[in-house]
Protein backbone atom coordinates (compact mmCIF):
# COMPACT_ATOMS: atom_id res chain seq x y z
CA UNK A 1 0.00 0.00 0.00
CA UNK A 2 3.03 2.32 0.31
CA UNK A 3 2.89 2.76 -3.46
CA UNK A 4 -0.62 4.21 -3.19
CA UNK A 5 0.33 6.81 -0.57
CA UNK A 6 1.70 9.41 -3.03
CA UNK A 7 -1.69 9.39 -4.74
CA UNK A 8 -3.78 9.51 -1.57
CA UNK A 9 -5.77 12.52 -2.79
CA UNK A 10 -6.97 10.72 -5.93
CA UNK A 11 -7.48 7.51 -3.95
CA UNK A 12 -9.63 9.41 -1.41
CA UNK A 13 -11.54 11.49 -3.95
CA UNK A 14 -12.60 8.47 -6.05
CA UNK A 15 -14.57 6.73 -3.24
CA UNK A 16 -16.12 10.03 -2.13
CA UNK A 17 -17.41 10.64 -5.65
CA UNK A 18 -18.68 7.07 -5.78
CA UNK A 19 -20.66 7.77 -2.60
CA UNK A 20 -22.42 10.54 -4.50
CA UNK A 21 -23.39 8.12 -7.28
CA UNK A 22 -24.59 5.47 -4.79
CA UNK A 23 -26.67 7.97 -2.86
CA UNK A 24 -28.32 9.17 -6.07
CA UNK A 25 -29.01 5.55 -7.11
CA UNK A 26 -30.66 4.84 -3.74
CA UNK A 27 -33.05 7.76 -4.25
CA UNK A 28 -34.38 6.48 -7.60
CA UNK A 29 -36.68 3.66 -6.35
CA UNK A 30 -38.32 6.04 -3.86
CA UNK A 31 -38.97 8.53 -6.66
CA UNK A 32 -40.49 5.73 -8.77
CA UNK A 33 -42.69 4.84 -5.79
CA UNK A 34 -43.84 8.46 -5.57
CA UNK A 35 -44.69 8.56 -9.29
CA UNK A 36 -46.77 5.35 -9.03
CA UNK A 37 -48.52 5.83 -5.69
CA UNK A 38 -48.93 9.63 -5.60
CA UNK A 39 -48.97 10.48 -9.29
CA UNK A 40 -50.44 7.67 -11.43
CA UNK A 41 -52.72 6.23 -8.72
CA UNK A 42 -54.29 9.66 -8.05
CA UNK A 43 -54.14 10.89 -11.66
CA UNK A 44 -51.87 13.82 -10.78
CA UNK A 45 -49.72 14.56 -13.82
CA UNK A 46 -48.05 17.42 -11.93
CA UNK A 47 -46.57 14.92 -9.44
CA UNK A 48 -45.45 12.68 -12.31
CA UNK A 49 -43.73 15.55 -14.16
CA UNK A 50 -42.12 17.11 -11.10
CA UNK A 51 -40.85 13.76 -9.80
CA UNK A 52 -39.69 12.75 -13.29
CA UNK A 53 -37.60 15.94 -13.53
CA UNK A 54 -36.13 15.20 -10.11
CA UNK A 55 -35.23 11.70 -11.33
CA UNK A 56 -33.41 13.17 -14.35
CA UNK A 57 -31.50 15.60 -12.11
CA UNK A 58 -30.60 12.84 -9.63
CA UNK A 59 -29.45 10.57 -12.50
CA UNK A 60 -27.27 13.36 -13.94
CA UNK A 61 -25.60 14.06 -10.58
CA UNK A 62 -25.04 10.32 -10.07
CA UNK A 63 -23.53 9.90 -13.54
CA UNK A 64 -21.21 12.85 -12.98
CA UNK A 65 -20.06 11.36 -9.68
CA UNK A 66 -19.54 7.91 -11.24
CA UNK A 67 -17.55 9.21 -14.21
CA UNK A 68 -15.37 11.41 -12.00
CA UNK A 69 -14.77 8.46 -9.69
CA UNK A 70 -13.63 6.39 -12.68
CA UNK A 71 -11.18 9.09 -13.81
CA UNK A 72 -9.53 9.46 -10.40
CA UNK A 73 -9.50 5.69 -9.79
CA UNK A 74 -7.63 5.19 -13.08
CA UNK A 75 -5.16 7.97 -12.25
CA UNK A 76 -4.43 6.41 -8.84
CA UNK A 77 -4.26 2.77 -9.98
CA UNK A 78 -2.14 3.40 -13.09
CA UNK A 79 0.31 5.56 -11.13
CA UNK A 80 0.40 2.92 -8.40
CA UNK A 81 1.20 0.21 -10.96
CA UNK A 82 3.92 2.29 -12.64
CA UNK A 83 5.64 3.00 -9.32
CA UNK A 84 5.48 -0.65 -8.28
CA UNK A 85 6.98 -1.81 -11.59
CA UNK A 86 9.81 0.71 -11.18
CA UNK A 87 10.44 -0.44 -7.60
CA UNK A 88 10.45 -4.09 -8.69
CA UNK A 89 12.88 -3.31 -11.50
CA UNK A 90 15.21 -1.51 -9.07
CA UNK A 91 14.93 -4.41 -6.63
CA UNK A 92 15.82 -6.96 -9.31
CA UNK A 93 18.94 -4.96 -10.17
CA UNK A 94 19.92 -4.85 -6.49
CA UNK A 95 19.82 -8.65 -6.17
CA UNK A 96 22.96 -10.76 -6.17
CA UNK A 97 23.85 -13.25 -8.87
CA UNK A 98 22.82 -16.08 -6.54
CA UNK A 99 19.36 -14.54 -6.08
CA UNK A 100 19.02 -14.24 -9.84
CA UNK A 101 20.02 -17.88 -10.19
CA UNK A 102 17.06 -18.83 -7.97
CA UNK A 103 14.52 -16.50 -9.60
CA UNK A 104 14.13 -17.49 -13.25
CA UNK A 105 14.06 -14.71 -15.82
CA UNK A 106 10.68 -15.85 -17.19
CA UNK A 107 9.21 -15.70 -13.70
CA UNK A 108 10.60 -12.21 -13.10
CA UNK A 109 9.08 -10.98 -16.38
CA UNK A 110 5.68 -12.34 -15.31
CA UNK A 111 5.94 -10.66 -11.92
CA UNK A 112 6.92 -7.32 -13.45
CA UNK A 113 4.06 -7.43 -15.95
CA UNK A 114 1.16 -9.80 -15.29
CA UNK A 115 1.33 -9.77 -11.48
CA UNK A 116 1.67 -5.99 -11.24
CA UNK A 117 -1.26 -5.64 -13.65
CA UNK A 118 -3.37 -7.87 -11.39
CA UNK A 119 -2.55 -5.62 -8.42
CA UNK A 120 -3.19 -2.50 -10.46
CA UNK A 121 -6.59 -3.77 -11.60
CA UNK A 122 -7.49 -4.70 -8.05
CA UNK A 123 -6.66 -1.20 -6.80
CA UNK A 124 -8.75 0.36 -9.58
CA UNK A 125 -11.67 -1.96 -8.82
CA UNK A 126 -11.33 -1.38 -5.09
CA UNK A 127 -11.48 2.40 -5.43
CA UNK A 128 -14.72 2.09 -7.42
CA UNK A 129 -16.42 -0.92 -5.87
CA UNK A 130 -15.18 -0.97 -2.28
CA UNK A 131 -17.53 1.93 -1.57
CA UNK A 132 -20.23 1.16 -4.12
CA UNK A 133 -20.74 -2.49 -3.15
CA UNK A 134 -21.02 -2.25 0.66
CA UNK A 135 -22.74 1.15 0.64
CA UNK A 136 -25.31 0.00 -1.93
CA UNK A 137 -25.86 -3.19 0.06
CA UNK A 138 -26.35 -1.42 3.39
CA UNK A 139 -28.30 1.48 1.89
CA UNK A 140 -30.62 -0.85 -0.05
CA UNK A 141 -31.30 -2.95 3.06
CA UNK A 142 -32.13 0.14 5.10
CA UNK A 143 -34.35 1.59 2.36
CA UNK A 144 -36.05 -1.78 1.76
CA UNK A 145 -36.88 -2.14 5.44
CA UNK A 146 -38.18 1.43 5.53
CA UNK A 147 -40.28 0.78 2.38
CA UNK A 148 -41.83 -2.60 3.33
CA UNK A 149 -40.82 -3.94 6.77
CA UNK A 150 -42.80 -7.19 6.44
CA UNK A 151 -41.29 -8.15 3.07
CA UNK A 152 -37.80 -7.45 4.46
CA UNK A 153 -37.95 -10.80 6.24
CA UNK A 154 -37.06 -12.34 2.84
CA UNK A 155 -33.51 -11.03 3.28
CA UNK A 156 -33.06 -13.42 6.21
CA UNK A 157 -33.46 -16.32 3.76
CA UNK A 158 -31.83 -14.91 0.63
CA UNK A 159 -28.65 -13.38 2.11
CA UNK A 160 -27.27 -16.61 3.66
CA UNK A 161 -27.90 -18.46 0.39
CA UNK A 162 -25.92 -15.92 -1.67
CA UNK A 163 -23.15 -15.74 0.96
CA UNK A 164 -22.81 -19.52 0.99
CA UNK A 165 -22.38 -19.60 -2.81
CA UNK A 166 -19.78 -16.81 -2.66
CA UNK A 167 -17.83 -18.54 0.13
CA UNK A 168 -17.63 -21.82 -1.79
CA UNK A 169 -16.52 -20.00 -4.95
CA UNK A 170 -13.74 -18.11 -3.19
CA UNK A 171 -12.51 -21.21 -1.35
CA UNK A 172 -12.25 -23.22 -4.55
CA UNK A 173 -11.14 -20.51 -6.97
CA UNK A 174 -8.31 -18.84 -5.03
CA UNK A 175 -5.89 -21.83 -5.13
CA UNK A 176 -6.61 -22.27 -8.84
CA UNK A 177 -5.80 -18.65 -9.70
CA UNK A 178 -2.53 -18.97 -7.78
CA UNK A 179 -1.64 -22.04 -9.85
CA UNK A 180 -2.53 -20.16 -13.05
CA UNK A 181 0.21 -17.61 -12.31
CA UNK A 182 2.70 -20.46 -11.97
CA UNK A 183 1.63 -21.81 -15.37
CA UNK A 184 2.13 -18.32 -16.88
CA UNK A 185 5.66 -18.40 -15.45
CA UNK A 186 6.34 -21.74 -17.12
CA UNK A 187 4.94 -20.53 -20.45
CA UNK A 188 7.11 -17.39 -20.38
CA UNK A 189 10.21 -19.44 -19.52
CA UNK A 190 9.66 -21.87 -22.41
CA UNK A 191 8.94 -19.00 -24.81
CA UNK A 192 12.02 -17.05 -23.72
CA UNK A 193 14.32 -20.07 -24.00
CA UNK A 194 13.01 -20.92 -27.45
CA UNK A 195 13.25 -17.37 -28.81
CA UNK A 196 16.73 -16.77 -27.40
CA UNK A 197 17.92 -20.09 -28.79
CA UNK A 198 16.14 -19.82 -32.13
CA UNK A 199 19.40 -20.26 -34.06
CA UNK A 200 20.13 -23.53 -32.26
CA UNK A 201 16.55 -24.67 -32.85
CA UNK A 202 16.86 -24.05 -36.57
CA UNK A 203 20.37 -25.50 -36.79
CA UNK A 204 19.23 -28.80 -35.28
CA UNK A 205 15.82 -28.75 -37.01
CA UNK A 206 14.03 -28.90 -33.66
CA UNK A 207 11.20 -26.55 -34.50
CA UNK A 208 8.61 -29.30 -34.07
CA UNK A 209 10.05 -30.19 -30.67
CA UNK A 210 9.93 -26.57 -29.47
CA UNK A 211 6.38 -26.15 -30.80
CA UNK A 212 5.38 -29.28 -28.90
CA UNK A 213 7.09 -28.03 -25.72
CA UNK A 214 5.42 -24.65 -26.00
CA UNK A 215 2.11 -26.32 -26.89
CA UNK A 216 2.28 -28.48 -23.75
CA UNK A 217 2.93 -25.45 -21.53
CA UNK A 218 0.24 -23.48 -23.35
CA UNK A 219 -2.28 -26.30 -22.95
CA UNK A 220 -1.49 -26.62 -19.24
CA UNK A 221 -2.21 -22.91 -18.82
CA UNK A 222 -5.39 -23.09 -20.91
CA UNK A 223 -6.75 -26.11 -19.04
CA UNK A 224 -6.08 -24.62 -15.60
CA UNK A 225 -7.41 -21.18 -16.59
CA UNK A 226 -10.61 -22.78 -17.96
CA UNK A 227 -10.99 -24.75 -14.74
CA UNK A 228 -10.56 -21.62 -12.62
CA UNK A 229 -12.95 -19.50 -14.70
CA UNK A 230 -15.47 -22.37 -14.92
CA UNK A 231 -15.44 -22.63 -11.13
CA UNK A 232 -16.30 -18.94 -10.90
CA UNK A 233 -18.81 -19.10 -13.76
CA UNK A 234 -20.88 -21.82 -12.08
CA UNK A 235 -21.62 -19.44 -9.22
CA UNK A 236 -23.29 -16.72 -11.29
CA UNK A 237 -26.27 -18.82 -12.48
CA UNK A 238 -26.78 -20.07 -8.92
CA UNK A 239 -26.85 -16.52 -7.60
CA UNK A 240 -29.20 -15.38 -10.39
CA UNK A 241 -31.56 -18.23 -9.55
CA UNK A 242 -31.52 -17.11 -5.91
CA UNK A 243 -32.23 -13.50 -6.92
CA UNK A 244 -35.07 -14.49 -9.23
CA UNK A 245 -36.59 -16.63 -6.50
CA UNK A 246 -36.43 -13.59 -4.22
CA UNK A 247 -38.14 -11.37 -6.79
CA UNK A 248 -40.85 -14.01 -7.35
CA UNK A 249 -41.43 -14.22 -3.59
CA UNK A 250 -41.73 -10.41 -3.32
CA UNK A 251 -44.27 -10.30 -6.17
CA UNK A 252 -46.27 -13.19 -4.66
CA UNK A 253 -46.44 -11.94 -1.07
CA UNK A 254 -46.51 -8.26 -2.06
CA UNK A 255 -49.31 -8.87 -4.57
CA UNK A 256 -51.43 -10.55 -1.89
CA UNK A 257 -50.83 -7.53 0.36
CA UNK A 258 -51.87 -5.12 -2.40
CA UNK A 259 -55.08 -7.12 -2.95
CA UNK A 260 -55.69 -7.01 0.79
CA UNK A 261 -55.18 -3.23 0.76
CA UNK A 262 -52.23 -3.22 3.21
CA UNK A 263 -49.63 -2.20 0.61
CA UNK A 264 -49.46 -0.10 -2.53
CA UNK A 265 -48.07 -1.06 -5.95
CA UNK A 266 -45.36 1.62 -5.75
CA UNK A 267 -44.05 0.06 -2.55
CA UNK A 268 -43.72 -3.32 -4.28
CA UNK A 269 -41.85 -1.79 -7.24
CA UNK A 270 -39.54 0.16 -4.95
CA UNK A 271 -38.91 -2.89 -2.76
CA UNK A 272 -38.07 -5.07 -5.80
CA UNK A 273 -35.55 -2.42 -6.90
CA UNK A 274 -33.93 -2.34 -3.45
CA UNK A 275 -33.89 -6.14 -3.32
CA UNK A 276 -32.15 -6.35 -6.70
CA UNK A 277 -29.71 -3.59 -5.71
CA UNK A 278 -28.82 -5.31 -2.46
CA UNK A 279 -28.30 -8.76 -3.98
CA UNK A 280 -26.41 -7.42 -6.99
CA UNK A 281 -24.23 -5.34 -4.69
CA UNK A 282 -23.51 -8.53 -2.72
CA UNK A 283 -22.43 -10.12 -6.00
CA UNK A 284 -20.33 -7.02 -6.64
CA UNK A 285 -18.65 -7.48 -3.27
CA UNK A 286 -18.01 -11.11 -4.18
CA UNK A 287 -16.35 -9.98 -7.43
CA UNK A 288 -14.21 -7.61 -5.40
CA UNK A 289 -13.25 -10.41 -3.03
CA UNK A 290 -12.50 -12.67 -6.01
CA UNK A 291 -10.34 -9.96 -7.57
CA UNK A 292 -8.65 -9.50 -4.23
CA UNK A 293 -7.98 -13.25 -4.07
CA UNK A 294 -6.33 -13.18 -7.50
CA UNK A 295 -4.37 -10.08 -6.54
CA UNK A 296 -3.31 -11.72 -3.28
CA UNK A 297 -1.67 -14.53 -5.24
CA UNK A 298 0.14 -11.91 -7.33
CA UNK A 299 1.04 -9.90 -4.22
CA UNK A 300 2.67 -12.97 -2.66
CA UNK A 301 4.78 -13.47 -5.78
CA UNK A 302 5.72 -9.78 -5.91
CA UNK A 303 6.65 -9.86 -2.23
CA UNK A 304 8.94 -12.81 -2.88
CA UNK A 305 11.03 -10.42 -4.97
CA UNK A 306 10.73 -7.49 -2.54
CA UNK A 307 11.56 -9.75 0.42
CA UNK A 308 14.55 -11.36 -1.29
CA UNK A 309 17.69 -10.41 0.62
CA UNK A 310 20.74 -9.94 -1.62
CA UNK A 311 23.48 -12.37 -0.61
CA UNK A 312 26.05 -9.72 -1.53
CA UNK A 313 25.41 -6.52 0.45
CA UNK A 314 27.46 -3.53 1.49
CA UNK A 315 28.39 -3.40 5.14
CA UNK A 316 27.28 -0.28 7.06
CA UNK A 317 30.94 0.75 7.33
CA UNK A 318 31.86 -0.21 3.74
CA UNK A 319 34.94 1.59 2.42
CA UNK A 320 34.19 4.00 -0.40
CA UNK A 321 37.76 4.65 -1.52
CA UNK A 322 40.96 2.69 -1.98
CA UNK A 323 42.97 5.38 -0.25
CA UNK A 324 44.03 9.04 -0.60
CA UNK A 325 47.29 8.11 -2.29
CA UNK A 326 45.50 6.58 -5.25
CA UNK A 327 44.39 8.33 -8.40
CA UNK A 328 40.77 9.51 -8.43
CA UNK A 329 38.57 7.76 -10.96
CA UNK A 330 36.94 10.19 -13.37
CA UNK A 331 33.29 10.91 -12.81
CA UNK A 332 32.73 9.13 -9.50
CA UNK A 333 35.14 10.55 -6.95
CA UNK A 334 36.21 7.12 -5.69
CA UNK A 335 39.86 6.21 -5.26
CA UNK A 336 41.53 4.12 -7.93
CA UNK A 337 42.97 0.78 -6.87
CA UNK A 338 46.57 -0.13 -7.60
CA UNK A 339 45.38 -3.56 -8.68
CA UNK A 340 46.97 -6.12 -6.34
CA UNK A 341 44.61 -9.10 -6.12
CA UNK A 342 45.16 -11.85 -3.54
CA UNK A 343 43.22 -15.07 -3.02
CA UNK A 344 43.74 -16.53 0.46
CA UNK A 345 42.54 -20.11 0.93
CA UNK A 346 39.33 -19.44 -1.00
CA UNK A 347 36.62 -22.12 -1.08
CA UNK A 348 33.32 -21.52 -2.84
CA UNK A 349 30.16 -23.47 -3.74
CA UNK A 350 27.21 -21.97 -5.65
CA UNK A 351 24.55 -23.51 -3.41
CA UNK A 352 26.23 -23.09 -0.06
CA UNK A 353 28.63 -25.11 2.04
CA UNK A 354 26.44 -28.21 2.01
CA UNK A 355 27.10 -28.71 -1.72
CA UNK A 356 30.23 -29.73 -3.60
CA UNK A 357 32.67 -26.77 -3.80
CA UNK A 358 33.51 -25.33 -7.20
CA UNK A 359 36.76 -23.87 -5.85
CA UNK A 360 38.86 -25.52 -3.15
CA UNK A 361 41.47 -23.77 -1.02
CA UNK A 362 42.65 -21.46 -3.83
CA UNK A 363 45.57 -19.17 -2.96
CA UNK A 364 47.66 -16.92 -5.23
CA UNK A 365 48.78 -13.31 -5.67
CA UNK A 366 48.44 -11.08 -8.73
CA UNK A 367 50.64 -8.00 -8.39
CA UNK A 368 49.80 -4.63 -9.93
CA UNK A 369 50.40 -4.65 -13.65
CA UNK A 370 50.75 -8.43 -13.97
CA UNK A 371 48.92 -10.57 -16.48
CA UNK A 372 47.56 -13.75 -14.91
CA UNK A 373 46.33 -16.46 -17.26
CA UNK A 374 43.93 -19.17 -16.10
CA UNK A 375 43.77 -22.52 -17.86
CA UNK A 376 41.77 -25.65 -17.12
CA UNK A 377 39.19 -28.05 -18.39
CA UNK A 378 35.53 -27.10 -18.73
CA UNK A 379 34.00 -26.95 -15.25
CA UNK A 380 37.34 -26.48 -13.51
CA UNK A 381 36.11 -23.19 -11.96
CA UNK A 382 37.92 -20.62 -14.14
CA UNK A 383 35.00 -18.21 -14.60
CA UNK A 384 33.88 -18.72 -11.01
CA UNK A 385 37.32 -17.65 -9.79
CA UNK A 386 37.32 -14.32 -11.62
CA UNK A 387 33.67 -13.64 -10.66
CA UNK A 388 34.77 -13.50 -7.02
CA UNK A 389 37.04 -10.49 -7.68
CA UNK A 390 34.23 -7.95 -8.42
CA UNK A 391 32.22 -9.75 -5.73
CA UNK A 392 29.51 -11.17 -7.94
CA UNK A 393 29.47 -13.91 -5.29
CA UNK A 394 30.86 -14.10 -1.76
CA UNK A 395 33.36 -16.77 -0.80
CA UNK A 396 32.32 -19.53 1.64
CA UNK A 397 35.71 -19.49 3.36
CA UNK A 398 38.96 -17.63 2.96
CA UNK A 399 39.03 -14.17 1.43
CA UNK A 400 39.71 -12.19 -1.74
CA UNK A 401 41.54 -8.88 -1.33
CA UNK A 402 42.25 -5.96 -3.64
CA UNK A 403 45.13 -3.77 -2.47
CA UNK A 404 45.04 -5.64 0.83
CA UNK A 405 41.36 -4.84 1.46
CA UNK A 406 38.84 -7.68 1.71
CA UNK A 407 36.37 -7.14 -1.15
CA UNK A 408 33.55 -7.76 1.34
CA UNK A 409 34.64 -4.61 3.20
CA UNK A 410 34.45 -2.46 0.07
CA UNK A 411 31.45 -0.63 -1.32
CA UNK A 412 30.47 -2.77 -4.32
CA UNK A 413 30.04 0.25 -6.63
CA UNK A 414 33.56 1.49 -5.84
CA UNK A 415 35.01 -2.01 -6.18
CA UNK A 416 33.32 -2.70 -9.52
CA UNK A 417 34.33 0.67 -10.96
CA UNK A 418 37.88 -0.59 -10.59
CA UNK A 419 37.14 -3.90 -12.31
CA UNK A 420 36.03 -4.37 -15.92
CA UNK A 421 34.86 -7.67 -17.40
CA UNK A 422 34.64 -8.85 -21.01
CA UNK A 423 32.76 -12.14 -21.24
CA UNK A 424 32.84 -14.99 -23.73
CA UNK A 425 29.13 -14.47 -24.41
CA UNK A 426 28.96 -10.66 -24.53
CA UNK A 427 25.74 -8.87 -23.69
CA UNK A 428 24.98 -5.88 -25.88
CA UNK A 429 21.99 -3.59 -25.58
CA UNK A 430 19.71 -2.10 -28.19
CA UNK A 431 21.09 1.30 -29.15
CA UNK A 432 24.12 2.53 -31.05
CA UNK A 433 27.54 0.86 -31.09
CA UNK A 434 28.93 4.07 -29.56
CA UNK A 435 26.53 3.86 -26.61
CA UNK A 436 27.39 0.20 -26.05
CA UNK A 437 31.14 0.90 -25.97
CA UNK A 438 30.77 3.73 -23.48
CA UNK A 439 28.21 1.88 -21.38
CA UNK A 440 30.61 1.86 -18.40
CA UNK A 441 31.70 5.49 -18.96
CA UNK A 442 28.80 7.46 -20.44
CA UNK A 443 30.82 10.68 -20.27
CA UNK A 444 33.61 9.34 -22.52
CA UNK A 445 34.34 11.38 -25.62
CA UNK A 446 34.24 10.15 -29.20
CA UNK A 447 38.05 10.03 -29.45
CA UNK A 448 38.27 7.80 -26.37
CA UNK A 449 35.57 5.51 -27.78
CA UNK A 450 37.43 5.17 -31.07
CA UNK A 451 40.76 4.56 -29.31
CA UNK A 452 39.22 1.70 -27.30
CA UNK A 453 37.63 0.27 -30.43
CA UNK A 454 40.97 0.39 -32.27
CA UNK A 455 42.69 -1.52 -29.46
CA UNK A 456 39.93 -4.15 -29.62
CA UNK A 457 40.28 -4.32 -33.43
CA UNK A 458 36.66 -3.20 -33.78
CA UNK A 459 37.22 0.18 -35.44
CA UNK A 460 37.63 -1.23 -38.95
CA UNK A 461 34.38 -3.20 -39.08
CA UNK A 462 32.46 -0.44 -37.27
CA UNK A 463 33.49 2.20 -39.80
CA UNK A 464 32.51 -0.16 -42.63
CA UNK A 465 28.86 0.30 -41.64
CA UNK A 466 27.03 3.21 -43.31
CA UNK A 467 26.32 4.85 -39.94
CA UNK A 468 29.65 3.89 -38.34
CA UNK A 469 29.59 4.23 -34.57
CA UNK A 470 25.99 5.43 -34.74
CA UNK A 471 24.83 2.09 -36.18
CA UNK A 472 21.77 0.91 -34.28
CA UNK A 473 22.12 -2.57 -32.79
CA UNK A 474 19.20 -4.97 -32.51
CA UNK A 475 18.31 -6.83 -29.33
CA UNK A 476 21.50 -8.37 -27.83
CA UNK A 477 23.44 -7.09 -30.84
CA UNK A 478 21.76 -9.52 -33.20
CA UNK A 479 23.02 -7.72 -36.30
CA UNK A 480 26.69 -8.36 -35.37
CA UNK A 481 28.64 -11.59 -35.68
CA UNK A 482 29.92 -13.39 -32.59
CA UNK A 483 33.47 -12.10 -33.09
CA UNK A 484 32.25 -8.54 -33.69
CA UNK A 485 30.19 -8.60 -30.50
CA UNK A 486 33.19 -9.84 -28.53
CA UNK A 487 35.38 -7.03 -29.88
CA UNK A 488 32.76 -4.41 -28.96
CA UNK A 489 32.61 -5.94 -25.45
CA UNK A 490 36.42 -5.78 -25.15
CA UNK A 491 36.35 -2.13 -26.25
CA UNK A 492 33.69 -1.44 -23.60
CA UNK A 493 35.93 -2.96 -20.91
CA UNK A 494 39.05 -1.11 -22.09
CA UNK A 495 37.29 2.27 -22.18
CA UNK A 496 36.65 2.06 -18.42
CA UNK A 497 40.47 2.01 -17.96
CA UNK A 498 40.14 -0.31 -14.94
CA UNK A 499 42.73 -1.24 -12.36
CA UNK A 500 41.72 -4.89 -12.84
CA UNK A 501 40.77 -6.16 -16.29
CA UNK A 502 39.10 -9.56 -16.67
CA UNK A 503 38.97 -11.19 -20.11
CA UNK A 504 36.85 -14.31 -19.73
CA UNK A 505 37.57 -16.21 -22.94
CA UNK A 506 36.59 -12.97 -24.65
CA UNK A 507 38.27 -13.75 -28.00
CA UNK A 508 36.93 -17.27 -28.49
CA UNK A 509 34.89 -16.22 -31.55
CA UNK A 510 37.69 -14.17 -33.12
CA UNK A 511 39.98 -15.61 -35.79
CA UNK A 512 43.58 -16.39 -34.80
CA UNK A 513 45.09 -13.55 -36.83
CA UNK A 514 42.79 -10.91 -35.37
CA UNK A 515 43.27 -12.36 -31.90
CA UNK A 516 47.04 -12.00 -32.25
CA UNK A 517 46.67 -8.30 -33.11
CA UNK A 518 44.25 -7.82 -30.19
CA UNK A 519 46.77 -9.49 -27.87
CA UNK A 520 49.51 -7.11 -29.02
CA UNK A 521 47.27 -4.09 -28.39
CA UNK A 522 46.17 -5.45 -25.01
CA UNK A 523 49.76 -6.14 -23.99
CA UNK A 524 50.68 -2.55 -24.81
CA UNK A 525 47.60 -1.30 -22.93
CA UNK A 526 48.33 -3.52 -19.93
CA UNK A 527 52.03 -2.71 -19.72
CA UNK A 528 51.46 1.06 -19.71
CA UNK A 529 51.98 1.17 -15.98
CA UNK A 530 53.03 4.59 -14.78
CA UNK A 531 50.37 5.85 -12.41
CA UNK A 532 47.79 3.48 -13.89
CA UNK A 533 48.88 -0.14 -13.37
CA UNK A 534 46.47 -2.67 -14.82
CA UNK A 535 46.26 -6.17 -13.45
CA UNK A 536 44.78 -8.49 -16.07
CA UNK A 537 43.18 -11.90 -15.75
CA UNK A 538 42.90 -13.85 -18.98
CA UNK A 539 40.83 -17.02 -19.37
CA UNK A 540 41.47 -18.69 -22.70
CA UNK A 541 41.00 -22.00 -24.44
CA UNK A 542 43.90 -21.31 -26.84
CA UNK A 543 47.20 -21.77 -25.07
CA UNK A 544 48.84 -19.44 -27.58
CA UNK A 545 46.84 -16.63 -25.98
CA UNK A 546 48.53 -17.03 -22.59
CA UNK A 547 52.13 -17.98 -23.39
CA UNK A 548 53.49 -14.51 -22.56
CA UNK A 549 51.53 -14.12 -19.29
CA UNK A 550 53.49 -13.16 -16.18
CA UNK A 551 51.78 -15.99 -14.32
CA UNK A 552 49.74 -18.96 -15.46
CA UNK A 553 47.33 -20.80 -13.12
CA UNK A 554 46.30 -24.30 -14.08
CA UNK A 555 42.99 -25.25 -12.44
CA UNK A 556 41.97 -28.87 -11.99
CA UNK A 557 38.72 -29.81 -10.23
CA UNK A 558 38.51 -26.42 -8.51
CA UNK A 559 42.06 -26.39 -7.14
CA UNK A 560 45.31 -24.88 -8.43
CA UNK A 561 47.24 -27.79 -9.88
CA UNK A 562 50.17 -25.67 -11.07
CA UNK A 563 51.38 -22.07 -11.07
CA UNK A 564 54.19 -20.33 -12.89
CA UNK A 565 55.37 -18.96 -16.22
CA UNK A 566 55.15 -20.92 -19.46
CA UNK A 567 58.79 -22.03 -19.18
CA UNK A 568 58.40 -23.06 -15.54
CA UNK A 569 55.22 -25.02 -16.19
CA UNK A 570 56.64 -26.82 -19.20
CA UNK A 571 59.34 -28.11 -16.89
CA UNK A 572 57.22 -28.89 -13.83
CA UNK A 573 53.51 -29.49 -14.75
CA UNK A 574 52.37 -32.62 -16.61
CA UNK A 575 48.87 -31.15 -16.96
CA UNK A 576 50.18 -27.97 -18.60
CA UNK A 577 52.45 -29.95 -20.92
CA UNK A 578 49.47 -32.09 -21.92
CA UNK A 579 47.42 -28.99 -22.79
CA UNK A 580 50.37 -27.51 -24.69
CA UNK A 581 51.07 -30.69 -26.65
CA UNK A 582 47.39 -31.18 -27.53
CA UNK A 583 47.28 -27.72 -29.16
CA UNK A 584 50.82 -26.88 -30.24
CA UNK A 585 52.69 -30.14 -29.98
CA UNK A 586 55.13 -30.84 -32.80
CA UNK A 587 55.25 -27.18 -33.78
CA UNK A 588 57.89 -24.56 -33.10
CA UNK A 589 56.60 -21.41 -31.40
CA UNK A 590 58.65 -18.46 -30.29
CA UNK A 591 57.77 -16.88 -26.96
CA UNK A 592 58.36 -13.52 -28.59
Amino acid sequence: MQYLKPYWFWALLAPLLMMVEVWMDLMQPRLIQTIIDEGIATGSMQVVLNTGLRMIGVAFIGALGGMSCGVFAVLASESYGADMRSALFRKVHSLSFSNMDELETGSLVTRLTNDVTQMQNMIGMMLRMLVRGPMTLIGSLVMAIATAPRLSLLFVVLMPMVLAIITVLITKAFPLFKQVQGKVDRLNTVMQESLMGVRVVKAFVRGDHEEARFGAANEDLRALAVKAIRTVSVGWPLMMITINLGVSAVIWFGGRSVIAGSMQIGQIVAFVNYLLNSLFSLMMVSMLVMSFSQAEASAQRINEVFDAVPDVQNRPDALRTFGPSHVTLSGNGAGRAEGEVVFENVTFAYDGKEHEPVLRDVSFTARPGETVAILGATGAGKSTLVHLIPRFYDVDSGRVTVDGVDVRAMDTDVLRRNVAVALQDPVLFSGTIRDNIRYGRPEAGDEEVEAAAKMAQAHEFITSFPDGYDTELGQRGVNLSGGQKQRVAIARALLVDPAVLILDDSTSSVDVETEAVIQEELERFIKEKGEHPRTTFVIAQRISTVLNADKILVLDDGAIAAEGTHTELMASSPIYREIYDSQLGGGVLSNG
